[in-house]
């Protein structure tokens, strides 16, 4: 078998289980806002982590943008990495704390009410679309099909950062209304 049937039955594989794991996050995102689950922890300190892992992800992704406009691939490769470990982290302790832990309702009003509403509506759309995405886009890099990664990159990178930002956005808003 050819390096390139190799890489094109790995990327099939790889496709496949980005679906079933954006499958799988988007279930659990629509089950934690119905269900709660009490294991006797108060997990109310992750809201600033998450609003962290957020704006750290955000970082990361310049970093690598940077990297990769000036040719530094294996940095580029590395950023991504990271960007990709901080949002699974993100993302667990995300679907854990909402599992365990009551809603905090945005109390704002007026034009900050507004704005608050459309940040946290285009964060959570965005960010249930992107992620199959930004998951194949890194498929197509892994499998060393360069061109097709950097023809979707040109997208996903934009929306994976706006997701990344407007997160802990969201938490400084949200913040005076957290429960003391």
């Amino acid at each position: 078998m050819s390096t390139v049937q190799a890489n094109i039955q790995l990327e099939k594989k790889l496709n496949t289980a980005a679906y079933v794991v954006s499958a799988v996050v988007l279930l659990l995102v629509g089950l934690m806002r119905r269900y709660k689950i009490d294991v006797g922890i108060d997990f109310s300190f992750l809201p600033p982590v998450h609003a962290s892992l957020n704006a750290l992800t955000a970082v990361i992704l310049l970093f690598a943008f940077y990297y990769i406009k000036n040719k530094q691939i294996e940095k580029h490769r590395r950023s991504i990495y990271a960007a990709m470990l901080c949002s699974a982290l993100f993302l667990i302790s995300y679907v854990l704390y909402h599992f365990t832990t009551p809603e905090t309702k945005y109390g704002g009003e007026g034009l900050m009410r507004t704005v608050y509403f459309f940040l946290l509506i285009t964060h959570v759309v965005l960010a249930g679309l992107i992620l199959p995405f930004i998951l194949l886009t890194f498929t197509r890099a892994y499998t060393g099909q360069y061109e097709r990664h950097k023809k979707m990159a040109r997208w996903v990178f934009p929306l994976w950062l706006y997701v990344a930002l407007t997160g802990p956005i969201c938490y400084l808003m949200l913040r005076p209304y957290y429960p003391l």
